[in-house]
C-alpha cells in the first residue's frame, strides 16, 4: 500500500469519527501502521466498539482495520 494513500485516508477516518453523533466515538485514536488503519481507545459498550469499526471501514475502503478499542463497562449504582 502506498504511504500517500494511508496519509489521505487517515485524516478522513479521524473526521468521520469526530463527526459521529455518538460522543464516545469522537474520543477514539486513529493511526496507520503496516498498511492498516488502527483504532484504539475506550468505549462503554460492545455496540460502540462495533459501530466505530463500521464507521472506519466505510471510509477506509478495503484497507485492513485493526480494532484495538477496549470496552470498559460502567457500573451502575
Amino acid at each position: 500500500m502506498a504511504p500517500q494513500i494511508l496519509a489521505t485516508i487517515t485524516p478522513r477516518v479521524r473526521q468521520a469519527l469526530a463527526d459521529s453523533p455518538v460522543f464516545a466515538l469522537r474520543e477514539l485514536t486513529v493511526e496507520n501502521q503496516n498498511d492498516s488503519i488502527i483504532i484504539s481507545g475506550t468505549v462503554g459498550s460492545f455496540y460502540h466498539k462495533q459501530l466505530a469499526q463500521e464507521v472506519v471501514r466505510a471510509v477506509a475502503r478495503g484497507l485492513p482495520v485493526v480494532n484495538s478499542i477496549e470496552v470498559q463497562w460502567e457500573e451502575e449504582d
